[in-house]
């Protein structure tokens, strides 16, 4: 069984058996063009291990070979090959290696101001999909920069990773019931929604709707729902100064103690200490690549 890292302390370990190929926005325009901070691909190796407690741009991550673990949701998740995750901005974020296992991965980070890190975007999410070809568009992108780093060829390979991200992302945003749905319950987070009710918007049975969801976005309504509430919340507490007990009633929770105990258990903090912490200065909120 693996051990994961202590989630509390911001973390970056790439260990000497571990290689990356990265692309920052710093040095690609056309990156920066799409709102993207920076692409990798790397081969990994215990002890490998990636901790964000602030995600400030969100993040995609593509298992190509091996297997490692992922922490969505405020749970770990084995991740591998064939499977993509998704993390929102503004929650806590972590990836590592398991002993005795390789593992081959690419990611692109989304700088704040990407479509893709506004809040209520997407909420995290791991599901199947093919990464190879971003792969190679991502080694093709760092092989150009490497040699003539011709800006319109550049453009190129950056076009082909959008593609791939959009091909990844948009199909959990096309079933239209669901899109109807949690809509709706964003616009009005602060309502004491039930699965009946949210049924009635998506116009589907209570079990089919359950069906729906853990399908396209692995977790239940109930679940989804407290997932979109505690997103918003981080991005109130990350963004603004409202008091906690303001922003718990925004997101419908009558009790503050609930709210509390429901945050941490997503995110690993107390709204408090959420509010406390540091803040990233770059534009993707890190030194170290990730």
């Amino acid at each position: 069984m693996a051990t994961h890292p202590d989630i509390s302390v911001e973390t970056h370990r790439l260990g000497d058996d571990s290689a990356q190929t990265l692309v920052r926005a710093e040095q690609c325009d056309a990156l920066a063009a799409h709102h993207i901070a920076h692409v990798a691909v790397v081969d990994a190796a215990v002890p490998y291990t990636m901790v964000r407690t602030h995600l400030s741009g969100a993040f995609m991550q593509v298992c190509l070979a091996g297997e490692g673990c992922t922490l969505l949701d405020g749970r770990w998740s084995v991740h591998r090959p064939g499977r993509v995750s998704f993390s929102p901005a503004h929650v806590r974020h972590a990836f590592h290696c398991v002993p005795g296992t390789r593992w081959r991965l690419a990611w692109v980070r989304f700088m704040p101001s990407s479509p893709h890190s506004v809040d209520g975007a997407m909420a995290p999410t791991i599901t199947p999909f093919d990464g190879r070809v971003l792969e190679h568009a991502i080694l093709g992108l760092a092989a150009e920069m490497a040699a003539a780093a011709d800006p319109g060829t550049c453009a190129v390979w950056v076009d082909v990773i959008e593609r791939y991200v959009a091909r990844i992302l948009a199909p959990l945003q096309r079933e239209p019931r669901l899109v109807t749905l949690w809509n709706a319950v964003r616009a009005d987070l602060a309502r004491d929604w039930n699965v009946a009710e949210m049924a009635a918007i998506a116009t589907t049975s209570e079990e089919h709707l359950r069906r729906l969801c853990q399908q396209r976005l692995g977790r239940s309504p109930g679940r989804q729902l407290a997932t979109i509430r505690m997103a918003h919340a981080a991005h109130l507490l990350a963004t603004g100064d409202l008091k906690v007990e303001v922003i718990a009633r925004l997101v419908g929770y009558v009790n503050p103690f609930a709210f509390s105990n429901t945050f941490k258990r997503v995110t690993g903090f107390r709204p408090s200490e959420y509010r406390l912490r540091p803040r990233g200065t770059r534009h993707d909120g890190e030194e170290d690549g990730h």
